[in-house]
This record gives structure tokens, C-alpha cells and sequence, in this order.
């Protein structure tokens, strides 16, 4: 997999409960609901340039696998590869760019989903972006905050073949005295836990750029001779993740419903003192890993391994939601308030993305994609879209 795609907001605010509904305490073991609807349902499906949705999909059909994830029905008509066989093939023959053509294939093909958590169909979405920073290929000259690559000790294990409830779960540790441990955790990382394995792959100028690259799992970085590195994720340590939003709202230096990425580095960098400490809180660490052959107007590439494409990609919960579906979401935009109602692609996975009526929006990289990522938290609607052919429809 390409990384966990932490969602900018909710990961950072600590999983605000939403008005109007949202996920369940713990989202991880909600129920899925899975209700047939026309596409007539979809609000704004006849609005939407449903072309913009088909290169992603067709991306995604190249790099299927039969471990795709989902479950209960959703798994039984898209959990594998062969599932989705009839509706790839299909799509590949859809004019590029006509609309009309794209919206007659998904109609033909997919059987759409209003998707539901314990009954409630209102889910929170938030966003991602690829972060630009600035980093050297040498230490020094102000460049002293090291991107590191996956060490060689770091065991990452994935759990769903253990046990039903245990789709979706990864653990990471290092082995000791022969038994698994839990791998270092950030404070430990950072204090150089694992200085000397030369595993340092860029060096940033700033801590808290270094924190929010990780937060996004891939970024730009921008190097001195003008030249841009790109770097993705490769693994994660295991540790839990804790929001840093929300321990900031817990010690009075941001009020709770002012969360955003914007309030939080703002805060860490006037802070420059308690910054590191409140980051340690979070014992999450991502490791990274050059990305090469890859286009400046491309995207990085999501969990199946195609490029993601802003506006239409978006981070789930394989636990719940297959990976290369397309799902249609109804939700709002956080800058300009208009709706959000289009078809996108499940291409990625996030760590703090959890439930069945759960998405992280790629919203693309620069300001504008950091900007809406930073804020965007809106509650909507999800509706999942499986192949007709699975069903023998």
C-alpha cells in the first residue's frame, strides 16, 4: 500500500462527533448498511461530469487484487478483482471526456448504495493534501530534520487473516530476545532512537512541515537547486494515533470548534518551545520513501498504487468500503459552502478514517488543496456503487 492517508482535520481534532449524526463511538465495529437506490437519488448525479470519474477508475482496474476488502455484501460483489472484470472492461471503451457516454456506463454497470453506520446514514468527510516544503538531499544550512526511511527491524503485520474482527488491523513492532515488541515510538524516534542506521533520506527545515508531511503521508519537497523530491509512505510504526487537536482543545490553547490544520501549526509555530512536546504526544511515526517516475501533474500514488486525482480520489475504510469502487459523495465545500456532489474513487487508505460512512477527499496539492483540506469536516451522505454483473443483474 502506498500509506494511510491521515485525514488533515479529523485525525487532528480528535474525531468530532458532527451535527446532524456521524460516526458511532467507535466507527471501527459499526454496522454496515447497504440500501438499493435508484440514480435518480444521487442529488446532483445528472450535474456532475461524470468522465472526470472514469480515468480514475480505469487506474484503479489496472492494479486490482483479490484482497481488495469490504464486507458483507460489499465484499461479496467487489472484494476481488473478478468482481470488478466485466465493469473495467466496459469503462475502457467509454470516449474520453464524454460526459453523457461516462454517465450511461455507470448506470449500465453499477448498482448504487445509500450507505448507512448503525442505521444512521450521515457521515463525516474530511481532506488531504500533498504537502510543498522545503529540504536539502545534506544536512546543514538550516536543513537539521530528517525524513527517515523504513528500517529494516520494523515488522508490519496485517491482521485480517487471524481473525474476522480483525479485517482492516495492522500492528508494527521489532523483534527482541525472540519475542515481538512494540516498535519506538515518535518521542524516541525523534530523540534518535534510531540515529546511525542511515536511513535519513532528505532533511527539512522545519519540524512542524516534518510533522504535517507525515500527518498527509507523501509531499513535495522543494530542494535548493530548484529541483523537487518526492516522497510517499513506506511504513508506520505501529503506534496508535493520537490527535494533537484535540490535546491542544483539552489544555485550553485552541477552543475545540476553532480546530483546523490552519489553528494548529499556526499554534505550534508560535510555540516553538512546547511544539515538540505536544507533537511527541502523538506516538505515531511515518516512515518514507522516494517517489520516482512520476509526472508533476500526477498525484501520488494511493493504496492500489495508481496516482490519485484531486477531487475525485478519495482515502476509506477497507474494512468496510472496497478499495477501487466508485463511491458518490454528498457533501459541502469548506471554503466556498457550494455542494460537493460527485463521483470519486476508494484509492486510498487513512488511519483515522474509520466506518462505513467515512471519506477522505484528495483535494490535489498547493495552496488551494491545503487550504480545503486544512478545513474541510463537512457531514454528508455516501453512496457506494457495486458491479451488477456481480449479482448476476
Amino acid at each position: 500500500m502506498r500509506r494511510l492517508a491521515f485525514a488533515a482535520l479529523l485525525a487532528l481534532s480528535g474525531c468530532v462527533q458532527p451535527p446532524g449524526g456521524g460516526p458511532t463511538a467507535d466507527a471501527s465495529k459499526a454496522q454496515m448498511g447497504l440500501s438499493p437506490v435508484g440514480f435518480d437519488r444521487l442529488p446532483g448525479w445528472s450535474q456532475d461530469r461524470a468522465s472526470e470519474a472514469l480515468a480514475p477508475f480505469l487506474s484503479g482496474c489496472a492494479r486490482m487484487s483479490d484482497t481488495l476488502g469490504g464486507t458483507g455484501e460489499a465484499a461479496a460483489r467487489g472484494g476481488t478483482a473478478a468482481a470488478w472484470s466485466g465493469a473495467c472492461t466496459a469503462a475502457r471503451a467509454v470516449p474520453r471526456g464524454d460526459d453523457v457516454a461516462a454517465r450511461a456506463f455507470f448506470q449500465a454497470a453499477f448498482q448504487p448504495y445509500a450507505v448507512s453506520a448503525d442505521g444512521r446514514d450521515t457521515g463525516l468527510f474530511t481532506g488531504y493534501y500533498e504537502p510543498e516544503v522545503r529540504g536539502a538531499r545534506s544536512p546543514g544550512a538550516g536543513y537539521d530534520v530528517p525524513l527517515l526511511a523504513k528500517p529494516g527491524d520494523l515488522i508490519q503485520i496485517d491482521l485480517s487473516g487471524f481473525a474476522d474482527d480483525l479485517k482492516g488491523r495492522r500492528i508494527g513492532g521489532r523483534i527482541q530476545s525472540g519475542s515481538m515488541i512494540p516498535y519506538y515510538d515518535r518521542a524516541e524516534i525523534v530523540g534518535g532512537a534510531l540515529r546511525g542506521k542511515r536511513l535519513e533520506l532528505l532533511w527539512l527545515a522545519d519540524p512542524v512541515d516534518a510533522f504535517f508531511l507525515q500527518i498527509q503521508g507523501s509531499g513535495r519537497v522543494q530542494l535548493p537547486d530548484g529541483r523537487v523530491a518526492r516522497v510517499t509512505y513506506a511504513g508506520q510504526n505501529g503506534r496508535p494515533y493520537v490527535a494533537i487537536g484535540k490535546v491542544l482543545a483539552t489544555k485550553g490553547a485552541i477552543p475545540l470548534e476553532q480546530v483546523t490544520m490552519q489553528s494548529i501549526r499556526a499554534w505550534l509555530e508560535s510555540h516553538p518551545a512546547e511544539a515538540a512536546g505536544v507533537m511527541d504526544q502523538n506516538p505515531s511515526y511515518v516512515f518514507f520513501r522516494e517517489l520516482t517516475g512520476t509526472r508533476p501533474e500526477e498525484g501520488p500514488p494511493g493504496a492500489l498504487g495508481a496516482a490519485l486525482t484531486p477531487g475525485r480520489s478519495i482515502a476509506v475504510d477497507r474494512g468496510y468500503t472496497p478499495l477501487g469502487a466508485p463511491v458518490f459523495l454528498d457533501t459541502t465545500d469548506p471554503v466556498t459552502g457550494a455542494p460537493i456532489q460527485r463521483m470519486m474513487v476508494a484509492q486510498d487508505l487513512g488511519g483515522a478514517i474509520k466506518g462505513p460512512v467515512r471519506a477522505d477527499i484528495f483535494f490535489g496539492w498547493g495552496r488551494e488543496a491545503e487550504e480545503k483540506a486544512g478545513r474541510m469536516r463537512g457531514t454528508g451522505h455516501q453512496y457506494l456503487l457495486l458491479p451488477k454483473a456481480a449479482s448476476g443483474t
